[in-house]
């Protein structure tokens, strides 16, 4: 695990609620998409997933699904969100950095130049939802040898033996996915969550973060109550199409704020 990674676990043991922000790269633009996750880095991000267009995106729900249509017809793809990830090195973002993509990409590029060109580009992180953490043995064998890890989702129908997995090979958290569903801005947080969290607790050491539904500053200090970081995609991207990446750099400026408020 690279020194990035492992300062985000530290901050997540520590009590400081982590806000993991997830934001799709070359939506609507790249130029639009850099500049949006440069304004989630400002306003108090712990940790940025770069989420790669895709054409059959599985686990996610109809904003990032449209956002990723959007970001295709604008060049995005693995190779565009690499590059993006070094254009914020580039411009002094030192947060870690995820790349959020399914397996196609990964396997088209072949998994060890993959793990090279993420780690020339600063990525510190990879995570890929149709990858089971059982298959995912030369993918993680691939990028640690460039100090690079994988952080596996857990999910409300998960076994003990896969949740122990998740726990096993993840780098610096477990992603915890609050419903057994897509992603997508919800009403309300399951009632089943704190219970879920306590499972995912007990089948490791990690810290755990909850993504898959938080939306607004109220939610998310709900979920900080039980995990130890909230993750958080629609909501930026329906902020966005409001009003751009200010509107995204205020919206997670207020989650940063009520989170520190709260805890």
């Amino acid at each position: 695990m690279n020194e990035r990674m492992k300062k985000l676990e530290g901050l997540m043991r520590s009590g400081r609620k982590a806000l993991i922000p997830y934001f799709t790269t070359c939506y609507p633009g790249a130029a639009e998409s850099l500049e949006t996750f440069k304004a989630l880095a400002a306003a108090g991000a712990d940790c940025l997933e770069i989420g790669i267009p895709f054409s059959d995106p599985l686990a996610d729900g109809a904003t990032i699904q449209a956002s990723s249509h959007r970001a295709i017809e604008a060049g995005g793809s693995l190779r565009q969100g690499l590059g993006a990830a070094g254009q914020l090195r580039s411009a002094g973002v030192e947060i870690p950095l995820i790349v959020f993509t399914y397996y196609n990409p990964v396997y088209r590029m072949g998994l060890m130049n993959f793990a090279r060109k993420a780690a020339e580009a600063g990525a510190d992180g990879v995570l890929v939802p149709d990858l089971p953490v059982e298959e995912s043995g030369l993918l993680r064998e691939a990028l640690a040898a460039f100090d690079m890890g994988m952080v596996f989702l857990a999910a409300p129908t998960s076994t003990a033996q896969r949740l122990r997995y998740a726990q096993e090979h993840s780098t610096g958290f477990v992603y915890a996915v609050s419903v057994a569903g897509v992603t997508g801005a919800r009403k309300s947080i399951a009632e089943r969550l704190p219970a879920f969290i306590e499972r995912v607790r007990q089948a490791g050491d990690l810290p755990v973060g909850v993504g898959f539904g938080v939306s607004d500053p109220e939610q998310a200090v709900e979920v900080a109550g039980c995990a130890d970081g909230v993750i958080i995609g629609s909501a930026f991207i329906d902020a966005y199409e409001k009003g751009g990446p200010e509107a995204v750099g205020r919206l997670a400026g207020e989650i940063r704020t009520a989170l520190d408020g709260a805890f």
